[in-house]
């Protein structure tokens, strides 16, 4: 058999891990930037608010609306039950 074997300790990872060797770089964000990146966002959340301010009498009928909703499809289910043949 003609294998010669390595005396150096290499470490093997897979990915190779380079980061380690290397300095971090941080990049810094100025104070206009900064500014920029919230105005921006600022700006975003203002145009994605609702148009129309609900009414609180709207939403007190939205809110019956969606009980009465409920206690039909709760009927409906318990009349369906009492209704269905015996397993």
């Amino acid at each position: 058999m003609n294998t010669t074997l390595s005396t150096v300790d290499r470490r093997h990872e897979q990915p190779p891990n380079q980061v380690g060797n290397q300095p971090s770089t941080r990049i810094r964000v100025g104070l206009v930037d900064h500014v920029a990146l919230r105005v921006g966002i600022a700006l975003i959340t203002w145009g994605r608010r609702p148009l129309a301010v609900e009414s609180r009498e709207r939403r007190a009928n939205r809110v019956e609306h969606q009980l009465a909703r409920l206690a039909r499809e709760r009927a409906n289910e318990r009349q369906l039950r009492l209704n269905l043949p015996v397993r």
